[in-house]
C-alpha cells in the first residue's frame, strides 16, 4: 500500500474507511504530533461538518460519479487561497485570525474533488522564508528529524503530509515554496506552469506572475490526480496554457549536477542527480551534460527578480491597507522598508529581466526536454537557520539562495518544475532532486518523475491517518 491520497479515497469509496471514519483519524493525529506544528489553525468541528456533509450526498445520490479525492481529509495553507470558514492570518500576528468568508476559485475546486479541509498550515510570516518559523507560533520541525526545518513557506504542510496527519495538503510556491519543504520532508512537490492554475476572484497572489497554488504530496499519481482535478481555466489574468503532448520515445535530459562555487551542493545531493539521470538513460533517453554557466546568470536574475517582487508587493500591501508595519517581524519591517524604497526604474528592470530569463531558458530547452538538477544544496537545515529578528534583507535572501539555489529559476520563468526523493542519505534524510520542463509540459514531468519514483528508492516513515501501516 503506498499509503497516499488515491488510497485513502479509494477505502473511502469503497465503504472500508468511512469520510468521518478519516476526518477523526486525521484530527487524533494532528493531535498526537502537535509538536510538529504543522497546524496554525483548527477547526474539528468544521472538519467534521464537512465529512458528515459528504457522507449525505453519497448516501443520497449513491450513482454519482465518485470525486477523485471523495472524502479525503486535507487542511489550506495560512497564505493564499482564502478558503471560507478558514481565517487566513499569513503567519502574522498584523492580521487577526478572522473574515475566511469566501471561497477563491481555487478552494472551491478543492471542495468539488470532494476534500474535507479542518484547518490552516503554518507559514513563516507573509511567506517570506524558505522555513516555517513565524514568531506567533508554531515553529514547524520536520517529522523525519524534528531539530531539523520543514522548509517554507510551506512547511507546515509538508510536515502534516509526511508525518500522515493528512495524505496531501494546499501549498503555494512564489520562490520553491513548494518544492523546498517537499524536497525537506520526502514528498512530491510540483510548481505548475503559469496560468494553469486559477486565482480568482480577486487575482491577488500572483506577485506579477512568479506565484502559483496546487500541494504537497506523498506520490507522483496523486500529483498528477490534483493538477488534473484543479487546474485549468483559469480564467486570467494570463493567457490559457497549452498543455503539451508528452513526447513519445526518447527525449533529451539536460543533466545539471553542480550549482557553482558562490551556492555549491554538498556532493551526495550532485552524485542522487547524476544517478537519478542514469536511471532515465536506463529507461531509453539521451543524457545530455548542462554546465552551471550556462545558468548562472538567470539563476541569479531570477533571485533579484523574486526579492524586488516580494518586497513591493508587501510594502503596497501594508500601504494599501494602512496596515500598523511595526507590528510585524523585525525582518518584515525590513523587506517593507525595502520594497518602498524601490524605485519604479528598479521594478521595471526586475519586471523586464524576468520576460528575459523566460526568453534565454527557452532558448536553452531548444536542444532539451527536461532539465534534471539538484533541489537542495544540503540537507535540511536546523530549526532556527532562517532568523527574522534582524533587519538585513540581503543577508536572508543570501541563505535563501545558499540553500535552493535553483528554486526561484522556474517562478521567474513561469516554467513547470517538479521535486521528489531519489534515495536518503546516511542519516535517513530525502535526497531531492528537481526537474525542469518547457512552458505547459507539466505531464513530462510527471511522467517522468514516475519512473524515478518506480525505483522505490524512498518510503514514507509514518503512514496515513486512517489507514493501516
Amino acid at each position: 500500500m503506498r499509503s497516499d491520497a488515491t488510497d485513502l479515497a479509494e477505502a473511502i469509496g469503497s465503504g472500508r474507511l468511512s469520510a468521518i471514519e478519516a476526518m477523526q483519524a486525521a484530527l487524533a493525529s494532528a493531535d498526537q504530533y502537535r509538536e510538529f506544528g504543522a497546524i496554525a489553525h483548527i477547526d474539528a468541528e468544521l472538519g467534521l461538518e464537512a465529512a458528515r456533509s459528504f457522507t449525505a450526498r453519497s448516501t443520497a445520490d449513491p450513482d454519482s460519479p465518485p470525486m477523485t479525492f471523495g472524502g479525503v481529509p486535507t487542511l489550506a495553507k495560512d497564505l493564499g487561497g482564502p478558503f471560507a470558514g478558514f481565517p487566513v492570518a499569513a503567519g502574522s500576528r498584523l492580521i487577526e485570525r478572522r473574515g475566511g468568508h469566501v471561497d477563491s476559485d481555487l478552494a472551491g475546486r478543492f471542495r468539488a474533488a470532494g476534500f474535507c479541509l479542518f484547518g490552516l498550515t503554518t507559514s513563516p510570516e507573509f511567506g517570506l522564508s524558505l522555513a516555517s518559523e513565524p514568531e506567533i507560533g508554531p515553529i514547524t520541525r520536520n517529522p523525519l528529524a524534528p531539530a531539523l526545518s520543514a522548509g517554507g513557506s510551506s512547511g507546515g504542510a509538508a510536515a502534516a503530509v509526511a508525518a500522515g496527519i493528512v495524505s496531501i495538503a494546499h501549498a503555494t510556491d512564489a520562490g520553491g515554496s513548494i518544492r523546498v519543504p517537499a524536497a525537506c520532508c520526502g514528498l512530491v512537490g510540483l510548481k505548475p506552469s503559469r496560468g494553469l492554475m486559477p486565482a480568482g476572484p480577486h487575482f491577488g497572489n500572483h506577485l506579477g506572475g512568479i506565484a502559483t497554488e496546487l500541494a504537497v504530496c506523498r506520490s507522483v499519481r496523486d500529483t498528477k490526480a490534483i493538477l488534473a482535478v484543479l487546474g485549468g481555466h483559469a480564467c486570467g489574468p494570463f493567457p490559457p496554457v497549452a498543455l503539451a503532448d508528452v513526447p513519445e520515445g526518447r527525449m533529451r535530459i539536460g543533466v545539471l549536477t553542480a550549482t557553482g562555487s558562490d551556492h555549491p551542493t554538498q556532493p551526495e545531493r550532485s552524485a542522487a542527480t547524476e544517478e537519478a539521470a542514469r536511471r532515465l538513460e536506463r529507461d531509453g533517453h539521451v543524457l545530455v551534460p548542462v554546465a552551471f554557466s550556462q545558468i548562472e546568470a538567470i539563476s541569479a536574475i531570477s533571485r533579484r527578480v523574486f526579492a524586488d517582487i516580494v518586497c513591493i508587493n508587501l510594502a503596497e500591501t501594508i500601504t494599501h491597507f494602512d496596515l500598523d508595519a511595526t507590528r510585524t517581524e523585525r525582518l518584515t519591517q525590513a523587506v517593507i522598508e525595502r520594497g518602498l524604497a524601490l524605485s519604479a526604474r528598479s521594478l521595471w528592470q526586475s519586471l523586464n529581466a524576468m520576460v528575459l530569463v523566460s526568453r534565454d531558458l527557452w532558448r536553452l530547452f531548444d536542444g532539451l526536454d527536461c532539465l534534471i538538477a539538484p533541489m537542495l544544496a544540503s540537507a535540511p537545515l536546523p530549526v532556527g537557520s532562517f532568523p527574522s529578528d534582524h533587519a538585513d534583507t540581503d543577508l536572508h535572501f543570501e541563505r535563501m539562495a545558499a540553500f535552493a539555489p535553483l528554486a526561484a529559476l522556474a517562478n521567474a520563468s513561469g516554467f513547470p518544475a517538479i521535486t521528489l526523493p531519489f534515495g536518503a542519505d546516511e542519516h535517513g534524510l530525502p535526497l531531492p532532486v528537481q526537474m525542469i520542463a518547457p512552458m505547459g509540459a507539466d505531464a513530462l514531468l510527471l511522467r517522468l518523475a514516475a519512473v524515478l519514483e518506480q525505483d522505490g528508492r524512498w518510503q514514507h516513515r509514518f503512514p496515513v491517518a486512517g489507514l493501516d501501516a
